[in-house]
């Protein structure tokens, strides 16, 4: 799409919100059941999509991104009438007398930039919040994942008016003409280095941002952890996508006590999970595309590896795979991973664990597993993490009921359920003062009996 198609768009979207339309709760439920509907009558051609993008079982599809927006559509469709209502609060007693209360307001036109390893959620979930909180959209999906980008357009175009929500398909010319323009609103999930992007080209507006980016992730075990469960847990979150997953452990950081016990652990679970030729396995899917295959590939050291390694050029696919005695030098541990690569450093005591955490980027995510309350609570104390699990990963993405986001290097702001709506929404806070008294103390000429009540009602 062209520029000055592109700015058509924007001025016909923004006449739209500024018409009032979309501030009505009921159309923004009706518009959010109607978007539901139309993903349910295409849930066949959306798994299609994504197998022929990511080669995602329909299990998988449905479990980690069509059931998971189904259900933030679901959420919102319930509490969005609550959420959008004024909320009353005090009013000091210098006020008197006047009535306090918060009114979330759309900001207006809204930008959301998805990625490719979770295609379909990572766009609908932010959707439905910023349907919710009564604005209007422009999406932009991954050129990256072409099969769902396609289906996600058709969606868009049935379940809406184009001035109302519509989606953008292209590539790197089609990013940069968006991000030129005005818009009231960016919502980005992505690389921290576009990242670093588009929060520059927001600032030219002062437009506000959420910046869902990544990091390398730490799982640490320590010496009181059930080897066994974790191992599982830790098989499930790294390899799930063949780990292009931005909350995928990306490495673990493990007591050097359980190392040994927790590499065979590892590898029975592989096997377990994913069979002794994971690479014939219908279910495991594939990298995305060459570039970060052979990415993937540059980043593995064969003398290293204790598991895995194998990889199929024609398929784009490697095998969860097993690395020991690696350390913060070697070329895997200077990037984010994002693929089924698990590289393993060891730690004496959890203090230096911490410090090694520290030393490092704040992580969009963070896991431990360990029956040790005490290391529990130092981890949460003293490590800076977007979101975690204790005992579990990546589960915590899935919860409506708790915001996701990162922190420092990791991103900015947060959604999911009212979060998200709140992501949306500028709460506008008003004081409606009655016209039938009118307190004298701060109106000048000033008197001292006036002092004193103001010294009374202020302190």
């Amino acid at each position: 799409m062209e520029t000055k198609e592109i700015q058509a768009m924007l001025q016909k979207q923004r006449a739209y919100f500024q018409s009032g339309a979309t501030l009505l709760v009921e159309k923004r439920i009706e518009s959010l059941q109607r978007l539901k509907n139309t993903i349910l009558a295409n849930q066949d051609k959306i798994e299609e999509a994504l197998r022929k993008d990511l080669g995602k079982s329909n299990t998988e599809s449905y479990m980690c991104e069509v059931g998971l927006a189904l259900s933030e559509l679901t959420y919102m469709i319930r509490h969005t009438r609550k959420f959008a209502r004024e909320k009353r609060v005090r009013t000091p007693l210098s006020q008197y007398v006047s009535r306090s209360f918060i009114k979330p307001s759309p900001y207006g036109v809204v930008l959301i930039m998805s990625p490719w390893n979770y295609p379909f959620m990572l766009t609908i979930d932010p959707l439905a919040d910023a349907i919710a909180a009564g604005n209007t959209v422009i999406l932009k999906p991954s050129a990256y994942s072409p099969h769902t980008s396609a289906i996600i357009e058709k969606i868009i175009r049935f379940a809406f008016d184009p001035e109302y929500v519509t989606c953008i398909t292209g590539g790197r010319k089609e990013n940069q003409a968006l991000l030129e323009q005005k818009f009231d609103y960016i919502f980005f999930t992505g690389s921290k280095n576009v990242g670093h992007t588009v929060m520059k080209k927001a600032s030219r507006y002062l437009t506000p941002v959420t910046l869902e980016l990544g990091g390398k992730s730490p799982c640490i075990v320590d010496d009181s952890a059930k080897i066994d469960l974790a191992a599982k847990r830790i098989v499930f979150g790294k390899y799930l996508n063949c780990g292009q997953t931005c909350v995928a452990p990306d490495y673990i950081l493990c007591d050097e006590k359980v190392k040994d016990h927790l590499i065979q652990a590892l590898i029975r679970e592989i096997q377990r999970q994913y069979g002794l030729k994971p690479l014939e396995n219908a279910h495991y899917g594939k990298i995305i595309n060459e570039k970060h295959f052979h990415r993937l590939c540059s980043l593995m050291d064969e003398e290293k590896c204790v598991y895995g390694g194998q990889t199929n050029h024609q398929t784009l696919q490697i095998t969860p795979t097993v690395f020991d005695s690696i350390t913060w030098k070697d070329a895997i541990m200077q990037e984010e991973i994002f693929g089924p690569l698990l590289p393993i450093l060891t730690y004496h005591d959890i203090n230096e664990a911490i410090r090694t955490i520290e030393s490092h980027p704040h992580t969009l995510a963070l896991y431990i597993f360990s029956q040790n309350k005490t290391n529990i609570e130092k981890i949460k104390q003293h490590c800076q993490f977007g979101g975690g699990c204790i005992n579990d990963t990546i589960i915590h993405l899935a919860t409506t009921q708790m915001g996701f986001g990162g922190v420092g290097d990791s991103g900015m702001g947060s959604y999911h359920g009212k979060v998200g709506f709140d992501t949306f929404s500028h709460k506008k806070s008003i004081v409606d003062k009655k016209t039938w008294i009118d307190l004298p103390m701060r109106y000048q000429p000033y008197k001292s009996i006036y002092d004193k009540m103001i010294h009374f009602f202020l302190k």
